[in-house]
Order: structure tokens, then C-alpha cells, then sequence
């Protein structure tokens, strides 16, 4: 029996790929980390790091929502911040305007300003993250609130889910003849619905709730998870999503009705300011420049009257708009303690996904300390393979003879 190069090379190229293999083993496993290529290597470790890897990917998905929740929510803390901020430069407005001292030029400056002050509190409600409006709740596309130019008509829009098109509820500012007080009064003209279904349909929106699993409460119970949703109509009566019983007959914050509520707030409370001294200026203007008689022209007593339903207008103004300083800043709070709360939670998801990637390379995970010392003895192996192929590169007589 006699041994030819051709046998050797054979022999060679199999040993060669063998350790060729291995090496390219040695360079996946210091590439991935994994300590394994397959499942059948090690059945244990795969299916337990295969369990950490979807709790792992699992937390990343939370913590990608949690940002954009985060950052929805801080939005809304700071409207509510800012409405809250308008309504106490306002009351100091009206507390100046309610003053004796104070001229007809002056009244007429702080009704416009006044007026801004309500428009800026609707720009507020009508602030958007992104591409949609955070206080639509449930409707995300439609602006919600619309404020006539005269301040004396405020309008929700909304788009109830399962339908296509957005009801519109219009509040109309109304004067009580009596005291010469104001207050929201809901106005159906050109509507299909009763003012029963209106009322429910405006409870429905204020009970609107976007609870999402973040990682805090549990999925089994929705409601120990974190309500992100905030409405425009609750911001502005303080009354919360939670427990509104959408039965027109029942009582809603201590009110018969959402626009009984919505009367106390900051909205209607500047607008019976600017109705009130814009009526008692106009007066004031025509009793002094105007004829006695004259139609048009308060008498002395018609004068008195309208001076003092103004002043005690103004001063009831004053007192409740301490209380919706009270009420938006117990909504602001609600918002602060929200975020702080999702902050918390992200801290906690970011140890959970440490956690994770340390239990996943215990069992999954190559040391890769091990994993070079075998990539370089693989290298040295080969290379040495690769120096021993040239050596036999060199053709014997017996390789020509058949």
C-alpha cells in the first residue's frame, strides 16, 4: 500500500475545515455574546434566556410608550399651569376694576384684556402634542373648544367613539335680570338632541379614560392602571373621569349639569367680568355724556342699580375665582403627581432591563474572556493548518503514476 499526496490532501482538507469551523464559531460567539447557536446545544438555557428575552422586549416596548405618555401628560401639566396662572392675573384685574377710582378709559383697557385672557385659556384647551389634541380625550383630531369673539359663547366639539361626526355643544353666557350675574346656559338650537341625551353625551365625554399598561398596576384590573387621558371639560370643572354617573338626572361635582359646572370655571368666570363691566361702562358712558330722558340713557336710579349689581357681581367673581384657582391647581396637581409617577416608572423599567441583561448572559451569554482566548487559540489553529498545507504542496513521482 503506498500513501499519495492526493490522499494526504484529503485527509488535510477535512482537518483544515474542521478547524476553519471552529473558528468561525469562535468569531459568532465573541460577535453575539451567545454561548449557544442553537437551541439543541443547550435546551435549558435556550428556553430560559428565550423567556428573559421577551420580558426584555416586553419592558423596551413599555418604555418607548412611556416617553410619549410622559411627555403628553407634561403638556397637559403645564396647561393647566397656565390657565391657572391667567386666572389669578385676572382676578387681580377685576379686583382693580371693581374699585371705585377706576375711569371709563380704564374699565375699557381691562375688558380687552380680560377678553384676551379668555381666548388664551381656549388657545390653552386647544393645545396640541405632536399631531394630536391633548385635551380631546378619546378624540384625538378634533379641536375641541371655540370661544366667539365677544367672549359670550363657548363651544365643545367632540367625536364620540363609534362615531363618524363630531356633535357640537354650545354654551351661551347668559345675564340674569335680577342681579345682573351671568352663567353658562346650554344652547340646542340647530341640534337633534335633547337636552336629556345633550347632557349625557356631555357626561360621556368628561368620563372618557385612556388607561395604559406601563408597567404600573395590572392588566387584570384597568383600574389600578394610569388614566393619561385628562379632558378639556374636566380641567375646567376639576371634576374627574372616575365615578360620573352618565344619568342626566343625577348630580355631577355638587351640580345639576355640566354647564352649571362649567359656569364656576375659569372660562365663564372672565367672561362675567367682561360682561359685567362692559354693560356698566357702556351705562356709565351714556349717563354722563347722554340727556336725561333720552332713549338709551339710564335715569339716576336705573344708574344706581346697574352700579351696584356690578359691584356685587364683581365681588362674587372675585370669590369664586379663588375657588377655580383652587380647583385647576387640585388638577394641576393631580397632572404633577402623574408624571412624577411615570418618571418613577421609568426608573424602575430601566433597573428591571438591567436586570434582565444580566440574568440573560448568565444563561445565554458567553464569557468573553473565554470567548477570545478560544477565538486566538482557533486563529493560531488555523493558521497552523494553513502552514501545513504549503508544506505538502510539494508533488511526489507517485502522483502521476496510475
Amino acid at each position: 500500500m503506498r500513501v499519495t499526496n492526493a490522499a494526504t490532501y484529503r485527509k488535510f482538507t477535512t482537518s483544515a475545515n474542521d478547524v476553519h469551523a471552529r473558528l468561525n464559531k469562535s468569531f459568532a460567539k465573541v460577535s453575539s455574546g451567545e454561548a449557544y447557536e442553537s437551541a439543541a446545544e443547550s435546551p435549558l438555557s435556550y428556553y430560559k434566556s428565550k423567556k428573559i428575552d421577551n420580558q426584555y422586549l416586553d419592558i423596551l416596548s413599555k418604555k418607548s410608550l412611556l416617553k410619549n405618555v410622559q411627555n403628553r401628560i407634561y403638556q397637559q401639566e403645564l396647561g393647566a399651569r397656565d390657565i391657572q396662572d391667567i386666572l389669578s392675573k385676572a382676578k387681580t384685574q377685576v379686583q382693580y376694576a371693581r374699585t371705585s377710582t377706576t375711569t371709563s378709559t380704564a374699565l375699557r383697557s381691562l375688558r380687552d384684556d380680560l377678553l384676551q385672557k379668555e381666548h388664551e385659556i381656549v388657545n390653552n384647551l386647544n393645545a396640541q402634542y405632536q399631531d394630536y389634541y391633548i385635551y380631546g380625550g378619546n378624540d384625538i383630531s378634533t379641536a375641541p373648544f371655540s370661544l366667539s369673539a365677544d367672549g359670550t359663547e363657548f363651544t365643545f366639539t367632540h367625536i364620540f367613539p363609534g362615531e363618524d361626526t363630531p356633535e357640537t355643544f354650545k354654551f351661551k353666557l347668559t345675564e340674569n335680570p335680577n342681579d345682573g350675574s351671568y352663567k353658562f346656559e346650554l344652547d340646542l338650537t340647530g341640534s337633534s338632541l335633547t337636552p336629556s341625551e345633550a347632557e349625557t353625551k356631555l357626561r360621556q365625554a368628561m368620563s372618557e379614560q385612556g388607561r395604559i399598561d406601563l408597567g404600573y398596576g395590572s392588566i387584570r384590573d384597568k383600574n389600578t392602571l394610569l388614566d393619561t387621558y385628562t379632558g378639556g371639560l374636566n380641567v375646567l370643572t376639576g371634576v374627574s373621569s372616575d365615578g360620573i354617573s352618565l344619568d342626566p338626572n343625577d348630580p355631577i361635582g355638587g351640580e345639576a349639569s355640566v354647564a352649571d359646572l362649567l359656569s364656576k370655571s375659569p372660562i365663564a368666570l372672565i367672561g362675567q367680568a367682561v360682561q359685567s363691566i362692559t354693560k356698566y361702562s357702556s351705562a356709565k358712558e351714556s349717563y354722563e355724556n347722554g340727556t336725561q330722558g333720552a332713549p338709551g340713557v339710564p335715569t339716576t336710579e336705573e344708574m344706581d342699580k346697574i352700579t351696584g349689581d356690578t359691584y356685587h357681581v364683581l365681588g362674587e367673581t372675585i370669590s369664586s375665582m379663588t375657588e377655580a384657582e383652587h380647583t385647576v391647581s387640585t388638577v394641576y396637581a393631580d397632572l404633577g403627581n402623574r408624571y412624577r409617577l411615570l418618571t418613577d416608572l421609568e426608573t424602575k423599567l430601566n433597573k428591571t432591563a438591567d436586570s434582565l441583561t444580566e440574568q440573560y448572559s448568565n444563561a445565554w451569554g458567553a464569557d468573553p474572556y473565554e470567548s477570545i482566548v478560544e477565538l486566538y487559540n482557533n486563529q493560531y489553529a488555523y493558521n497552523a493548518a494553513l502552514k501545513v498545507g504549503t508544506n505538502l504542496m510539494s508533488s511526489s513521482l507517485f502522483d502521476f503514476i496510475s
